[in-house]
């Protein structure tokens, strides 16, 4: 099976108690849809705010991300399928109210 990494982008918004918790559970949701779908979640992880950020360019450091955007990487899911296809299929079950996902085959080297 090869991998695919699925990022998930969406508005930075403060949720409330209660929002993070649905949101929760859809992801909960997701990770067992993955297996029916025939897939395999390898890792993932969901990340701090943009606020958080330190970019990179050369010899310059600057705090925040490199670029001005309205939606945020927040997460991501590394998996495993047999093909690009069910690879989409799977990023089509991942939950991103607010935003969408980005699914890409890793580069593997020998």
């Amino acid at each position: 099976m090869a991998e695919y990494l699925i990022l998930i982008y969406g508005r930075e918004t403060e949720l409330s108690a209660e929002q993070a918790q649905e949101l929760m559970h859809l992801h909960d949701n997701f990770t067992h849809q993955v297996e029916t779908l025939g897939g395999r979640i390898v890792g993932g992880e969901a990340l701090q705010s943009t606020t958080t950020a330190t970019s990179i360019r050369g010899d310059v450091v600057t705090d925040g991300p490199f670029v001005e955007t309205k939606e945020a990487l927040g997460g991501y899911y590394v998996i495993e399928a047999a093909d690009l296809d069910q690879a989409l299929k799977i990023g089509q079950a991942c939950p991103a109210p607010d935003g969408g996902v980005e699914v890409r085959p890793i580069m593997k080297f020998e």
